[in-house]
Protein backbone atom coordinates (compact mmCIF):
# COMPACT_ATOMS: atom_id res chain seq x y z
CA UNK A 1 0.00 0.00 0.00
CA UNK A 2 2.88 2.71 0.51
CA UNK A 3 4.48 1.52 -2.58
CA UNK A 4 0.97 2.25 -4.42
CA UNK A 5 0.96 6.11 -2.60
CA UNK A 6 4.12 6.70 -3.56
CA UNK A 7 3.30 5.81 -7.04
CA UNK A 8 0.34 8.24 -6.76
CA UNK A 9 2.69 11.57 -5.24
CA UNK A 10 5.22 10.48 -8.19
CA UNK A 11 2.26 10.90 -10.91
CA UNK A 12 0.67 13.65 -8.98
CA UNK A 13 4.45 15.80 -9.24
CA UNK A 14 4.79 14.58 -12.66
CA UNK A 15 1.23 15.72 -13.85
CA UNK A 16 1.55 18.80 -11.94
CA UNK A 17 5.55 19.41 -13.45
CA UNK A 18 3.97 19.11 -17.10
CA UNK A 19 1.23 21.16 -17.10
CA UNK A 20 3.28 23.99 -15.25
CA UNK A 21 5.55 23.42 -18.45
CA UNK A 22 3.18 23.70 -20.68
CA UNK A 23 1.26 26.71 -19.21
CA UNK A 24 5.16 28.05 -19.53
CA UNK A 25 5.60 27.03 -23.52
CA UNK A 26 1.75 28.00 -24.23
CA UNK A 27 3.49 31.96 -23.34
CA UNK A 28 6.77 31.26 -25.15
CA UNK A 29 7.39 32.93 -28.64
CA UNK A 30 10.15 31.23 -31.15
CA UNK A 31 10.93 32.59 -34.72
CA UNK A 32 12.01 29.12 -36.99
CA UNK A 33 13.72 30.44 -40.90
CA UNK A 34 13.57 29.06 -43.64
CA UNK A 35 15.74 29.17 -46.94
CA UNK A 36 13.49 28.16 -50.09
CA UNK A 37 15.63 28.62 -53.53
CA UNK A 38 14.11 27.88 -56.39
CA UNK A 39 15.39 28.23 -60.60
CA UNK A 40 11.73 30.03 -61.18
CA UNK A 41 13.27 33.56 -58.87
CA UNK A 42 15.17 35.11 -61.83
CA UNK A 43 16.57 37.55 -59.45
CA UNK A 44 16.73 38.84 -56.16
CA UNK A 45 14.55 37.66 -53.27
CA UNK A 46 11.69 37.91 -50.99
CA UNK A 47 11.43 37.43 -47.20
CA UNK A 48 7.67 36.49 -45.88
CA UNK A 49 6.78 35.95 -42.63
CA UNK A 50 4.13 33.36 -41.71
CA UNK A 51 1.15 33.42 -38.76
CA UNK A 52 -0.87 30.59 -38.38
CA UNK A 53 -3.53 29.39 -36.20
CA UNK A 54 -3.47 32.22 -33.51
CA UNK A 55 -6.68 31.48 -31.85
CA UNK A 56 -6.88 34.13 -29.92
CA UNK A 57 -3.81 34.11 -28.07
CA UNK A 58 -2.30 37.48 -27.39
CA UNK A 59 1.73 37.84 -26.43
CA UNK A 60 1.93 40.85 -24.13
CA UNK A 61 -0.84 43.61 -24.01
CA UNK A 62 -2.60 44.04 -27.65
CA UNK A 63 0.22 41.00 -29.03
CA UNK A 64 3.01 43.68 -28.51
CA UNK A 65 5.53 40.88 -28.25
CA UNK A 66 4.72 39.11 -31.72
CA UNK A 67 4.69 42.38 -33.21
CA UNK A 68 8.47 43.38 -32.23
CA UNK A 69 9.34 39.49 -33.61
CA UNK A 70 7.93 40.16 -36.84
CA UNK A 71 10.04 43.67 -37.03
CA UNK A 72 12.98 42.17 -36.20
CA UNK A 73 12.74 40.16 -39.68
CA UNK A 74 12.03 43.12 -41.57
CA UNK A 75 9.67 41.35 -43.27
CA UNK A 76 8.46 42.40 -47.43
CA UNK A 77 5.01 40.55 -46.58
CA UNK A 78 2.89 39.02 -43.63
CA UNK A 79 1.09 35.64 -45.08
CA UNK A 80 -1.53 34.94 -42.28
CA UNK A 81 -2.40 30.39 -43.07
CA UNK A 82 -6.26 30.77 -41.01
CA UNK A 83 -7.50 29.99 -37.33
CA UNK A 84 -6.77 33.21 -36.40
CA UNK A 85 -10.09 33.25 -33.91
CA UNK A 86 -12.12 30.45 -31.76
CA UNK A 87 -14.89 30.04 -34.11
CA UNK A 88 -17.00 28.84 -30.78
CA UNK A 89 -16.46 32.70 -29.36
CA UNK A 90 -19.60 33.71 -31.33
CA UNK A 91 -17.20 34.94 -33.98
CA UNK A 92 -15.24 37.44 -31.05
CA UNK A 93 -12.71 38.87 -34.14
CA UNK A 94 -11.44 41.68 -31.91
CA UNK A 95 -7.81 39.99 -30.75
CA UNK A 96 -6.76 39.58 -34.78
CA UNK A 97 -8.32 42.80 -35.76
CA UNK A 98 -6.14 44.68 -33.42
CA UNK A 99 -3.23 42.99 -34.35
CA UNK A 100 -4.04 42.77 -38.20
CA UNK A 101 -4.00 46.71 -38.11
CA UNK A 102 -0.78 46.88 -36.48
CA UNK A 103 0.84 44.97 -38.77
CA UNK A 104 -1.04 46.35 -41.94
CA UNK A 105 0.27 49.58 -41.05
CA UNK A 106 3.89 48.90 -41.82
CA UNK A 107 3.63 45.48 -44.43
CA UNK A 108 1.40 44.07 -47.18
CA UNK A 109 -0.32 41.91 -45.20
CA UNK A 110 -2.36 38.67 -47.28
CA UNK A 111 -4.72 36.57 -45.16
CA UNK A 112 -6.04 33.10 -45.63
CA UNK A 113 -9.37 31.13 -44.35
CA UNK A 114 -9.19 28.43 -41.83
CA UNK A 115 -11.48 25.91 -40.61
CA UNK A 116 -12.50 28.60 -37.68
CA UNK A 117 -13.10 31.14 -40.42
CA UNK A 118 -15.03 28.84 -42.65
CA UNK A 119 -17.15 27.86 -39.79
CA UNK A 120 -18.13 31.49 -39.55
CA UNK A 121 -18.46 32.21 -43.24
CA UNK A 122 -21.33 29.30 -43.37
CA UNK A 123 -23.16 30.03 -40.40
CA UNK A 124 -26.33 32.46 -39.90
CA UNK A 125 -27.18 34.56 -37.53
CA UNK A 126 -24.52 36.48 -35.19
CA UNK A 127 -21.56 34.06 -36.65
CA UNK A 128 -22.24 34.95 -40.20
CA UNK A 129 -22.72 38.88 -39.65
CA UNK A 130 -19.64 38.28 -37.34
CA UNK A 131 -17.43 36.78 -40.47
CA UNK A 132 -18.93 39.19 -43.28
CA UNK A 133 -17.81 42.10 -40.65
CA UNK A 134 -14.32 40.63 -39.98
CA UNK A 135 -13.51 40.80 -43.68
CA UNK A 136 -14.97 44.29 -44.57
CA UNK A 137 -12.87 45.50 -41.40
CA UNK A 138 -9.71 43.94 -42.62
CA UNK A 139 -10.69 45.40 -46.05
CA UNK A 140 -10.50 48.84 -44.70
CA UNK A 141 -7.54 48.23 -43.26
CA UNK A 142 -5.84 47.26 -46.73
CA UNK A 143 -5.13 43.57 -45.80
CA UNK A 144 -5.62 41.40 -49.13
CA UNK A 145 -8.40 38.87 -48.55
CA UNK A 146 -7.27 35.39 -50.02
CA UNK A 147 -10.62 33.26 -50.33
CA UNK A 148 -10.15 30.62 -53.07
CA UNK A 149 -8.21 33.92 -55.16
CA UNK A 150 -4.62 34.77 -55.75
CA UNK A 151 -2.09 37.87 -56.10
CA UNK A 152 1.12 38.62 -57.85
CA UNK A 153 3.55 39.06 -55.06
CA UNK A 154 6.40 39.96 -57.11
CA UNK A 155 7.42 39.20 -60.91
CA UNK A 156 8.38 35.81 -60.52
CA UNK A 157 5.86 34.69 -57.43
CA UNK A 158 2.13 34.43 -56.91
CA UNK A 159 0.29 33.96 -54.03
CA UNK A 160 -2.86 31.68 -53.64
CA UNK A 161 -5.23 30.89 -50.72
CA UNK A 162 -7.44 27.67 -50.69
CA UNK A 163 -11.00 27.20 -49.11
CA UNK A 164 -10.94 23.66 -47.86
CA UNK A 165 -14.33 22.15 -47.45
CA UNK A 166 -15.59 20.79 -44.27
CA UNK A 167 -14.89 17.70 -45.73
CA UNK A 168 -11.64 18.41 -45.71
CA UNK A 169 -11.18 18.36 -41.85
CA UNK A 170 -13.36 15.30 -41.28
CA UNK A 171 -11.34 12.68 -38.33
CA UNK A 172 -9.32 10.05 -39.68
CA UNK A 173 -8.14 10.25 -43.56
CA UNK A 174 -10.59 12.75 -45.44
CA UNK A 175 -10.02 13.03 -48.88
CA UNK A 176 -10.11 15.72 -51.45
CA UNK A 177 -11.80 15.04 -54.67
CA UNK A 178 -9.79 14.79 -58.30
CA UNK A 179 -9.70 18.76 -59.67
CA UNK A 180 -10.90 20.51 -56.50
CA UNK A 181 -8.22 22.72 -56.94
CA UNK A 182 -8.17 23.14 -60.69
CA UNK A 183 -11.44 23.91 -60.50
CA UNK A 184 -11.25 27.25 -57.15
CA UNK A 185 -8.17 28.11 -57.83
CA UNK A 186 -7.23 27.84 -61.76
CA UNK A 187 -4.57 26.41 -63.13
CA UNK A 188 -1.35 28.20 -62.43
CA UNK A 189 1.10 29.14 -64.65
CA UNK A 190 4.10 26.98 -64.90
CA UNK A 191 6.88 29.43 -65.20
CA UNK A 192 5.90 31.16 -61.75
CA UNK A 193 6.49 30.57 -58.42
CA UNK A 194 3.62 29.70 -56.66
CA UNK A 195 2.92 29.99 -52.92
CA UNK A 196 -0.17 28.39 -51.70
CA UNK A 197 -1.72 29.23 -48.53
CA UNK A 198 -3.63 26.06 -47.67
CA UNK A 199 -4.84 25.24 -43.50
CA UNK A 200 -4.58 21.63 -43.71
CA UNK A 201 -1.54 19.89 -44.62
CA UNK A 202 -3.09 16.63 -45.18
CA UNK A 203 -3.33 17.32 -49.05
CA UNK A 204 0.53 18.04 -49.60
CA UNK A 205 0.35 15.53 -52.86
CA UNK A 206 -2.47 16.93 -53.92
CA UNK A 207 -1.12 20.94 -53.73
CA UNK A 208 2.17 19.79 -55.33
CA UNK A 209 0.22 17.89 -58.33
CA UNK A 210 -1.76 21.08 -58.71
CA UNK A 211 1.34 22.85 -58.86
CA UNK A 212 2.31 25.04 -55.89
CA UNK A 213 6.14 25.06 -55.64
CA UNK A 214 5.66 26.15 -51.67
CA UNK A 215 2.99 25.26 -49.23
CA UNK A 216 2.30 27.28 -45.81
CA UNK A 217 0.01 24.74 -44.00
CA UNK A 218 -0.96 25.03 -40.25
CA UNK A 219 -3.75 23.96 -38.06
CA UNK A 220 -2.26 20.94 -36.40
CA UNK A 221 -0.75 23.11 -33.96
CA UNK A 222 2.50 20.86 -34.26
CA UNK A 223 0.76 17.95 -32.60
CA UNK A 224 0.17 19.60 -28.97
CA UNK A 225 2.73 17.23 -27.64
CA UNK A 226 6.40 16.67 -29.36
CA UNK A 227 8.41 13.39 -28.24
CA UNK A 228 11.70 12.88 -29.30
CA UNK A 229 12.23 11.12 -32.56
CA UNK A 230 8.37 10.38 -32.27
CA UNK A 231 6.98 14.00 -33.45
CA UNK A 232 3.59 15.51 -33.04
CA UNK A 233 1.27 13.12 -30.80
CA UNK A 234 -2.15 14.09 -31.82
CA UNK A 235 -3.93 16.02 -34.51
CA UNK A 236 -7.42 17.89 -33.99
CA UNK A 237 -8.87 15.01 -36.31
CA UNK A 238 -7.33 12.53 -34.35
CA UNK A 239 -4.95 11.12 -35.89
CA UNK A 240 -1.64 9.67 -34.07
CA UNK A 241 1.87 10.70 -34.91
CA UNK A 242 1.50 12.29 -38.44
CA UNK A 243 4.17 12.78 -40.38
CA UNK A 244 3.28 16.23 -41.49
CA UNK A 245 2.55 18.00 -38.10
CA UNK A 246 4.91 20.74 -38.21
CA UNK A 247 8.45 21.44 -40.28
CA UNK A 248 9.44 21.49 -43.91
CA UNK A 249 8.96 18.60 -46.15
CA UNK A 250 9.68 17.72 -49.88
CA UNK A 251 8.03 16.36 -52.57
CA UNK A 252 9.34 15.17 -56.05
CA UNK A 253 12.27 17.85 -55.26
CA UNK A 254 10.55 20.82 -56.51
CA UNK A 255 7.87 21.11 -54.51
CA UNK A 256 7.92 21.67 -50.87
CA UNK A 257 5.89 22.36 -47.60
CA UNK A 258 6.17 23.99 -44.36
CA UNK A 259 3.79 23.65 -41.63
CA UNK A 260 3.94 26.04 -38.68
CA UNK A 261 3.34 25.03 -34.88
CA UNK A 262 0.90 27.81 -34.69
CA UNK A 263 0.48 30.40 -32.13
CA UNK A 264 -2.28 29.81 -30.03
CA UNK A 265 -4.43 26.48 -28.73
CA UNK A 266 -8.27 25.90 -28.27
CA UNK A 267 -10.38 23.07 -26.58
CA UNK A 268 -7.12 21.06 -26.04
CA UNK A 269 -5.29 24.10 -24.13
CA UNK A 270 -1.99 22.25 -24.10
CA UNK A 271 1.84 22.47 -25.78
CA UNK A 272 4.73 20.62 -24.66
CA UNK A 273 8.11 19.99 -26.17
CA UNK A 274 5.97 22.46 -28.86
CA UNK A 275 6.25 26.26 -28.35
CA UNK A 276 4.14 28.68 -30.61
CA UNK A 277 5.93 29.74 -33.40
CA UNK A 278 6.32 32.80 -35.93
CA UNK A 279 7.85 30.72 -39.31
CA UNK A 280 10.17 33.45 -41.12
CA UNK A 281 11.00 32.48 -45.40
CA UNK A 282 13.47 33.62 -47.58
CA UNK A 283 12.34 32.80 -50.75
CA UNK A 284 15.79 33.65 -53.51
CA UNK A 285 17.07 32.88 -56.85
CA UNK A 286 19.67 30.00 -56.91
CA UNK A 287 22.12 32.16 -58.75
CA UNK A 288 22.55 34.74 -55.50
CA UNK A 289 24.79 31.80 -54.35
Amino acid sequence: MKGFHGLMAIGAVAAGGFFLRSEYERDCLVTDRYVIRSPKIKSGKMTVVFLTDLHDKEFGKNNERLIRAIEEEQPDAVLVGGDMIVAKTKGDTSTVLKLLSALAEKYPVYCGNGNHEGRLRRETGVYGTAYREYRRKLAQMGVTYLSDAHVRLSEDIVLYGVDLLPQHYTHGTPKMEPGFLERVLGRPEPEKFHLLLAHSPVFFEEYARWGADLTLAGHFHGGTIRLPLLGGLMTPQYQFFYPWCAGIFSRDGDHRMIVGRGLGTHSINIRFNDKPQVVVVKIESPSIF
